[in-house]
């Protein structure tokens, strides 16, 4: 075997391994996101469900909200 033989070795396994490592980066940045997708989304739930409480207390009679009060 000829030395340019293993040059062209070498040189398609070191393309070959960058390629994967890119590709491993990549997929991993997508998993970031979908998860930081996923905890934005939760967190914007829990706010909205505490806007509806709050909606919900401001819009009572004065008498309900005193009672919601004392119970708590």
């Amino acid at each position: 075997m000829n030395t340019m033989f293993y040059v062209v070795c070498i040189v398609a396994i070191v393309l070959a391994a960058n390629t994967v490592q890119q590709y491993l980066k990549l997929r991993h940045r997508k998993e970031d996101r979908n998860t930081l997708a996923d905890e934005t989304q939760a967190q914007l739930n829990a706010l909205e469900e505490r806007i509806r409480v709050l909606e919900r207390i401001v819009t009572e009679n004065k008498f309900d909200l005193r009672e919601e009060i004392n119970k708590l």
